[in-house]
């Protein structure tokens, strides 16, 4: 009886472990997008979409989300993709400082419509750029929307780039987007987007760029005076993994992240539509003072940050053409 005893705590005490050992698999996916935002809200589509995908197919994978920067910048993030200590990230301008095709993206007015940006991804993106990407450790999953962005500030409307002269505006850690502001006369200050509202209230920084979406989300209407709808640059959001720890994942887990990719892109798409107007009226009722910007100025001003991109970027001049060709 005591042997029997002894066997049936013995069995009780392995099936925690049992059940441990049959646990889901979990993929850590980050973002710093904020709650609320439309790329935060694209990743928790996605997320929702995989694992419903995964489920199915009764896998031991699932994907765990973490979002508004919780596992660190996006610089932490690309660091942490490559060590497979996260595995899928949302990622946007940054990754242009790593991969220097990406900056097709960060010249300003090149693309402004959802429908060319459509034609650059297929004709431009995925045989010519990617690739580069692959080559630096990052495998792009999904081309999914960050959006367009616009300038906000507390001291003026902004109209010409001549308005933005001495501000203290800040950017992402994009070295094509600190050559951009510098070119129009501000003073562009690369901070962590977790950082921004606090920056703001306290004064360390006069404005800051980004889509509506995220300054909506982020309250930055609460900190921010002026809105001057620049749209100087229609900027992708790239879902990226690390290409060594990506390429061991079993591949009917790669065909169900890649399906629920690209079924999040359509649905980012039709969302960021639907925002557009909406976000505008309600940063207008916050009490932000909207203006129109003077855009051929912008685009003067822009044109030696075009002539840089051709010859300092490998294959700038026919990546530029290529994406002229297809946004035709």
């Amino acid at each position: 009886m005591k042997m029997k005893l002894i066997r049936h705590l013995a069995i009780l005490m392995a099936l925690p472990m049992i059940g441990f050992s049959a646990q889901a698999k979990e993929l850590i996916v980050s973002t710093t997008a904020s709650a609320g935002s439309l790329q935060y809200n694209t990743t928790q589509h996605f997320v929702d979409t995989a694992n419903k995908k995964l489920s199915a197919i009764k896998s031991d994978y699932q994907l765990k989300f973490f979002g508004s920067g919780q596992l660190g910048s996006d610089k932490d993030t690309q660091q942490k993709l490559k060590l497979g200590t996260i595995n899928i990230a949302l990622l946007s301008s940054t990754l242009a400082t790593n991969i220097p095709q990406m900056a097709i993206f960060e010249l300003p007015f090149l693309i402004t419509n959802r429908a060319q940006l459509a034609k650059v991804e297929s004709e431009v993106f995925y045989p010519y750029i990617a690739p580069e990407a692959e080559k630096k450790g990052y495998k792009i999953i999904g081309l999914w929307e960050n959006g367009f962005r616009n300038i906000t500030n507390n001291s003026r409307p902004i109209n010409k780039p001549e308005d933005l002269k001495g501000l203290k505006i800040r950017t992402p850690n994009s070295s094509w987007r600190l050559k951009m502001f510098k070119a129009w006369g501000a003073n562009p200050t690369p901070i962590p987007f977790g950082d921004v509202f606090i920056g703001l209230r306290t004064g360390v920084i006069d404005g800051q760029e980004n889509p509506l979406t995220n300054i909506y989300a982020a309250k930055l209407q609460e900190v921010q005076k002026y809105l001057s709808m620049t749209n100087h640059v229609y900027s992708p959001a790239y879902l990226t993994a690390g290409t060594q720890s990506y390429k061991k994942l079993p591949a009917e887990v790669k065909e169900i992240i890649e399906a629920a990719a690209k079924e999040a892109q359509s649905w980012a798409y039709h969302e960021a539509e639907q925002l557009d107007k909406q976000l505008e009226m309600k940063l207008t009722e916050s009490g932000m003072h909207l203006n129109v910007v003077d855009i051929s100025a912008f685009i003067d001003a822009s044109k030696p940050i075009y002539q840089e991109f051709t010859t300092e970027v490998p294959n700038g001049k026919f990546l530029l053409e290529k994406t002229q060709d297809a946004i035709k």
